[in-house]
């Protein structure tokens, strides 16, 4: 039996999670994992070593370098071929900012969050700032905490989300590919929600929450979906 991979450390989800050539390719499709994903943003794009690559991924640089070389490989298969590139999977674990810190959720509790600004649910969750929260146990609000996002951008609020221990968001208005992310993450959406934050976590913690399942920012349209996530790692 082959030996399971360890769990790579990324920073965040990608906002964007699919590339498709203008005349549509030639019908295939080449998946990316989020770890080899990881290395192509760490080394390509932010111009890391393939050593400082590893230390931040938590694993060692042969395998960084093994990962690196198999994402470049279906990177050039995608472009020289004319494959749609999908985003999906891997074996990976999301890391918090380091000056980020987050009281752990009890067992058989569930972490609901909200987009927050001034105890409303803020409305645009790619800009979100601040979330609250809330830690439930059965249909009660036991304990709620205010957390700064450090950052913006669908992709990495929802690996913020993710890494949070977070099993469901409420929000307002939410992208296409924030959703993606968010599915990725395993997290349930409540969107199109407005008023009192705190009010919205209790009615879902009561199981009376009113929501708008087709709720998004106009602002974020144009992110295909489709993609199918597997072999997440658990904390």
């Amino acid at each position: 039996m082959p030996r399971p991979h360890r769990c790579r450390w990324i920073g965040g989800y990608p906002d964007y999670w699919g590339f498709t050539p203008d005349d549509g390719g030639d019908g295939q499709t080449v998946t990316l994992s989020l770890d080899e994903f990881e290395t192509i943003r760490l080394i390509d794009r932010e111009g890391l070593t393939q050593e400082t690559c590893a230390a931040r991924m938590g694993v060692a640089r042969t395998t960084v370098t093994a990962i690196y070389e198999r994402a470049r490989r279906k990177l050039a298969e995608a472009l020289v071929d004319g494959r749609r590139l999908e985003i999906s999977g891997g074996s990976y674990r999301i890391r918090l900012p380091e000056e980020q810190r987050i009281t752990q959720k009890g067992s058989n509790q569930m972490r609901i969050a909200c987009t927050y600004e001034n105890g409303e649910i803020f409305q645009h969750f790619g800009h979100t700032a601040q979330f609250k929260l809330y830690d439930v146990q059965n249909g009660q609000i036991v304990a709620a905490q205010l957390v700064d996002t450090n950052g913006s951008g669908h992709g990495a609020l929802a690996g913020f989300l993710r890494a949070a221990g977070v099993d469901a968001l409420i929000c307002g208005g939410i992208g296409m590919g924030a959703q993606m992310a968010l599915a990725e993450a395993g997290i349930q959406l409540y969107g199109g929600v407005q008023g009192s934050a705190d009010e919205a976590a209790q009615a879902l913690a009561a199981g009376r929450l009113n929501y708008d399942p087709n709720a998004r920012c106009d602002h974020h349209e144009g992110h295909d979906c489709g993609h199918h996530s597997e072999g997440r790692c658990h904390e």
